[in-house]
């Protein structure tokens, strides 16, 4: 069973910097194809981030520059660094797994598996 939990949201000033976390099991996780995904109130879930099984790393024109996507496949742990926020950053974070390959920042309908969020809030 695919399980993915994320961490490290919380409430930060605009500037500020948080490191989210994703923990996964239940599957090969160094094969699959990650990504971070975020959702404000009354807007559609957007990509963030994403990685796949090759260090290919992918980037939303909107965090390019100050986001780090990274995964850590001894701790089956999928990370985004982001930096220099902004109130705009506001949002629940969802990390996302699948089995297929991608080579670009896949939209949400091609992720299969799921974690339940964390909140970042960012004050201006």
């Amino acid at each position: 069973q695919v399980q993915l939990v994320e961490s490290g949201g919380g409430s930060v000033q605009a500037g500020g910097s948080l490191r989210l976390s994703c923990k996964a099991s239940g599957y090969p996780y160094s094969s699959y194809c990650m990504g971070w995904f975020r959702q404000a109130p009354g807007k559609e879930r957007e990509g963030v981030a994403a990685t796949n099984s090759f260090g290919g790393t992918y980037y939303a024109d909107s965090v390019k520059g100050r986001s780090t996507i990274s995964r850590d496949n001894a701790k089956n742990t999928l990370y985004l660094q982001m930096n220099s926020l902004k109130p705009e950053d506001t949002a629940m974070y969802y990390c996302a797994a699948d089995r297929r390959w991608y080579w670009r920042l896949a939209a949400p309908h091609e992720y299969n598996y799921w974690g339940q969020g964390t909140q970042v809030t960012v004050s201006s």
